[in-house]
């Protein structure tokens, strides 16, 4: 067997044509490495009964870049670069947070203590009944009464608002 420095001095021009067909463009020294590991692991795997070294390191050394450039592709489709621009456009969640627990609480004057507990955790925390039973170390079905008697009277504050207008 020739050493891999002669298959390599030999077969470079290959992996530039077989990068060149491609139309890679970009990172061509990375798909370049690409090309020359697979040329080695072609003159590691060859086996001279199944046919001629040339095409069998053509089409491993061309498969090989193609599996990195779908790999490549499909991580590039995947992962979202932002433009600064958008960091600038963002709006700051907390700005408001005080506004929208202010209107809660106006719907949650006539509310028993339980019942306005109820309404903070699910609305400004989005607990779920049996955390909210969790946090305050009460059964799953205390909870559930604790938002049947908020949402009725909630019910009621808004249909009589609606009345009115």
């Amino acid at each position: 067997m020739e050493k891999f420095e002669e298959i390599h001095a030999k077969y470079e021009r290959m992996i530039h044509k077989i990068i060149h067909s491609l139309h890679i463009y970009k990172n061509k020294d990375h798909y370049y490495q690409t090309g020359l590991i697979a040329l080695w692991e072609a003159h590691q795997n060859f086996d001279p009964d199944k046919g001629a070294f040339p095409a069998y390191a053509y089409s491993f050394v061309k498969g090989r870049i193609l599996t990195q450039l779908s790999k490549e592709n499909k991580h590039e489709e995947r992962s979202v670069y932002k433009e600064s621009e958008f960091f600038d456009m963002i709006e700051d969640e907390h700005i408001n947070e005080g506004l929208a627990e202010e209107l809660l609480f106006s719907y949650c004057k006539d509310l028993t203590k339980n019942q306005r507990k109820w309404v903070m955790y699910t609305c400004l925390h989005m607990l779920t009944v049996s955390e909210i039973s969790e946090v305050e170390s009460v059964s799953i079905s205390a909870v559930k009464k604790w938002r049947k008697g908020a949402k009725d009277k909630i019910k009621g504050l808004v249909d009589i608002q609606e009345q009115e207008e």
